[in-house]
């Protein structure tokens, strides 16, 4: 991280615990006030929740947690919600659209079922509203709707320092599954003008929900554009790389499977069955989930061995 990046978190009252792909970065603000209690924005994945108790934990240097905020409602940024409440005496906050939906546990609207990842129930205490604003440490945090990878999404955004906090909306370089999409919805043109939302308060650093924090926000929205564009052009080439992605999530969470009940697997969980009709494929479910699982294996990023898939070592 940059000497300037370090200045704007210090001024902040704010740690970035930058996590691996399967876990959301954690973005950690000291207690400032009554009107600001210690606070953990977004808690990464459920199988990661005693590693970001004992980060976070390190990162408040012995003073309690007291709330949670998240950007949206995917396993990856929420997942340790229900093993922090359990902890500590903390209030959690979502985003507006999405109160309802956690209060009633509402599993047809979660994602949790459909892409078949684990996310332990929790509660949620209030909501975070788009044109609000939340205080975070010091300094008074605006809320953006950040529609596009999920529909109700919000990014938070920290006017004096220009300090974007934006969930999945902007990655440095990578483009997030547009989850509506795949559903049939519209989700490229809600993408689109979330970028240009971001372009408009033209931050000059970003804490992205994966990654490093970054300050080329021009060149991360040209490439997410372009990214963008591409799949506008071909929506099944969108479809596959999502299908791909999310079989690599599930290998990250389980590290080796056999092929064949990876292969069932991915029979047996919706948003495969969604990813493979918006791919325009017309093999059988059967001959689709096989060939998917070959072309990652012959594309390095899995390895096979007597019927037992792997991560392959990362290149170099």
């Amino acid at each position: 991280m940059s000497d300037a990046h370090a200045g704007t978190l210090n001024t902040l009252g704010a740690q970035v615990l930058q996590r691996d792909w399967l876990s959301a970065n954690n973005i950690v603000f000291a207690a400032a006030g009554e009107e600001s209690p210690a606070t953990v924005v977004d808690t990464g994945y459920a199988r990661h929740a005693e590693m970001t108790i004992a980060l976070i934990e390190r990162a408040l240097d012995g003073a309690a947690l007291a709330r949670i905020v998240n950007t949206h409602l995917h396993s990856d940024h929420c997942g340790g919600n229900r093993a922090l409440q359990a902890r500590h005496a903390v209030k959690t906050y979502v985003p507006a659209p999405s109160l309802a939906v956690v209060q009633a546990w509402d599993e047809a609207r979660l994602s949790y079922r459909a892409t078949g990842q684990l996310c332990e129930r929790f509660h949620a205490d209030g909501a975070i509203a788009p044109g609000g604003t939340l205080r975070l440490g010091p300094a008074l945090w605006q809320v953006h709707a950040a529609p596009g990878h999920d529909p109700d999404a919000v990014l938070l955004f920290e006017p004096q320092t220009r300090t974007l906090i934006s969930g999945d909306a902007l990655w440095q370089d990578r483009l997030a599954i547009i989850f509506p999409e795949l559903f049939g919805e519209d989700g490229f043109g809600p993408t689109r003008r979330t970028l240009d939302l971001i372009e408009s308060l033209a931050p000059r650093c970003v804490i992205p929900g994966h990654g490093a924090v970054f300050d080329d926000v021009p060149a991360a929205l040209a490439a997410s554009r372009r990214r963008l564009e591409g799949f506008e052009k071909d929506p099944a080439r969108h479809a596959q790389h999502a299908a791909r992605a999310l079989v690599m999530f599930h290998m990250m969470e389980h590290q080796q499977r056999v092929r064949s009940e990876l292969q069932a697997w991915l029979l047996s969980t919706p948003i495969f069955d969604l990813s493979a009709r918006a791919s325009r494929i017309t093999l059988s479910p059967a001959r689709w989930a096989h060939e998917l699982v070959e072309k990652l294996v012959d594309d390095g990023l899995l390895q096979c061995d007597d019927g037992v898939l792997r991560l392959a070592p990362p290149a170099g």
